[in-house]
């Protein structure tokens, strides 16, 4: 029998390779859309081989409805208090109501049951809505994956090409979880339909350091990296209380001092995967951060 999945948040980057993923692995997927989504939106989630459901999430009967018969929901629902927690929480009510067994949580990041309360937002959000998640009647499994390995080639700054550093704050030594988004949605495609699949699955396609780092760019590009210390845990910390004092951006996803905040849980090791499951599929090739910063050398 084909085992059926609502994805709720397909138009979005991981979403859309998720839907991709469980098609791939024979799944009928419903993808979950508001009804003001871009139909350009709603067409390539088509091409993917999934099956557009149109529903607000405001509207409580006809969430319902579309879980109805799914095996799994899957959330890849991505913002701040208003999606993370409330949208979250009517699918995952609509869910228990339409009685799905199984549901996997947008928690795709770092280790956020071992870091501390305060320290990150957006980890705060999700820990928050484990909360809600493991007081209803439904099986739940999160996907933590460390950071997008994408993040490398650009938007964390811990690269710095000019003067060929790696930053990094604490230690050099310090152990980072990286893993790309393809192989992060190829992982929870497996993990939703895994009826056996437990509470949280921990994968990191890499674990680098800050000199690992520096000496996989100097062997890409023949010129000699080093690594940079940018300062003490504490002093990170202090900056970042600086920049929220400076420019709260409260209504931003991902503003400056909240990239800050997942260094801080990255460095400190709090954040750190441990044990990993990446060995619980099999098929999946992970992507190693050598092949990501391999694109980003000229």
């Amino acid at each position: 029998m084909t085992d059926t999945v609502l994805l709720a948040g397909g138009s979005g980057d991981l979403g859309g390779r998720i839907a991709k993923a469980l098609a791939r692995r024979g799944a009928r997927v419903k993808a979950l859309v508001r009804p003001a989504t871009d139909a350009a939106k709603v067409e390539a989630l088509r091409s993917m081989g999934a099956e557009p459901v149109e529903a607000a999430f405001e509207d409580v009967a006809a969430v319902r409805t579309a879980c109805e018969g799914a095996d799994c929901v899957v959330s890849a629902l991505n913002g701040l208090r208003p999606v993370v927690i409330g949208a979250q929480t009517a699918l995952l009510d609509a869910a228990v109501a339409a009685g799905v067994p199984r549901f996997v949580p947008s928690d795709f990041s770092l280790d956020f049951t071992k870091t501390a309360p305060g320290t990150n937002r957006n980890l705060d959000l999700r820990r928050e809505f484990m909360s809600i998640l493991d007081a209803r009647e439904v099986r739940a499994t999160s996907i933590l994956n460390g950071g997008f390995a994408s993040l490398l080639a650009g938007q964390a700054p811990l690269i710095q090409h000019k003067i060929r550093r790696v930053l990094y704050w604490g230690s050099p030594e310090q152990k980072l979880d990286f893993t790309t988004m393809d192989d992060t949605a190829d992982f929870t495609a497996a993990a939703a339909l895994d009826p056996e699949a437990p509470r949280i699955l921990r994968i990191a396609g890499s674990e680098v350091s800050a000199r690992d780092l520096a000496r996989t760019m100097t062997e890409l590009t023949g010129e000699e990296y080093g690594t940079l210390w940018a300062g003490s845990l504490g002093m990170l910390r202090g900056m970042i209380r600086i920049a929220k004092a400076v420019s709260p951006d409260e209504d931003a996803v991902f503003p400056a001092w909240q990239g800050m905040q997942y260094m801080a849980n990255m460095f400190s090791g709090h954040g750190k995967l441990s044990p990993l499951d990446n060995d619980r599929y099999q098929g999946i090739g992970w992507t190693p951060v050598t092949d990501v910063l391999a694109g980003t050398v000229s």
